[in-house]
C-alpha cells in the first residue's frame, strides 16, 4: 500500500467537518427573522463595563419567545396543561449595548419537534440590520403537573411553524 499525497486544495473530510464545527459565528441579518418584540434595556442592565451584561441576553431571549406565545394565546403558564422547560442555551455577541438603547429581539425556529423546539433569538440595537447577538435555545414542552415530555398542542406547533424560515418565506 502506498501513501497518497494529500492535495492542498481539496481538504480531507475530517478537516472540512471540523472546520465547519469551528465556523466562527457571524452576526445575523434583520431579514433572518420573521417576526420582531421590541425590548426594553433597564438602568440595571448595565455591568460595571457600561454595557448590558450578558445574562441578561438571556432573559430577553425568554421573554421575546414567551411574549409572542402570549400574545398568539398558546401559552398559559399559570393555568395551561402545557410548559416549556429550557434544557439548552447559548449566545454569540457581536456588537454592544447599553441601556437607554432601545432594542428588539428577533425569533425564529429552527427545529420544530415532537415534543421540542429550538428558538434562534438575534438582538438588534433598534433599526440596526444585523444582530449585536444571536444565540438559542431549547425547549421541551412538558405536562405541567408530571413535567414529563408531551406533544406539542396543535395550535402551539401551527404557531411554531409560522417562525420556520421556510414557512415564513411562503408566508410573504
Amino acid at each position: 500500500m502506498t501513501d497518497k499525497p494529500v492535495s492542498s486544495s481539496q481538504p480531507s473530510a475530517a478537516f472540512s467537518a471540523a472546520a465547519a464545527a469551528t465556523a466562527r459565528p457571524s452576526a445575523q441579518p434583520r431579514s433572518s427573522y420573521p417576526v420582531f418584540l421590541p425590548i426594553t434595556t433597564r438602568w440595571s442592565d448595565n455591568d460595571v463595563y457600561g454595557h448590558v451584561n450578558n445574562v441578561v441576553y438571556y432573559s430577553w431571549f425568554d421573554t421575546a419567545v414567551n411574549a409572542h406565545l402570549i400574545e398568539q394565546g398558546v401559552l398559559d403558564f399559570h393555568g395551561g396543561d402545557t410548559i416549556g422547560l429550557v434544557v439548552e442555551t447559548q449566545c454569540n455577541y457581536f456588537a454592544s449595548l447599553a441601556y437607554p438603547q432601545k432594542v428588539e429581539a428577533g425569533i425564529r425556529v429552527a427545529r420544530l419537534g415532537g415534543s421540542s423546539v429550538r428558538y434562534e433569538v438575534g438582538i438588534f440595537a433598534a433599526g440596526s440590520e444585523e444582530s449585536a447577538a444571536a444565540g438559542h435555545f431549547v425547549h421541551v414542552y412538558v405536562d405541567a403537573a408530571t413535567r414529563r415530555p408531551k406533544p406539542l398542542p396543535e395550535a402551539l406547533r401551527r404557531v411554531l411553524q409560522a417562525l420556520q424560515p421556510a414557512t415564513a418565506a411562503a408566508a410573504v
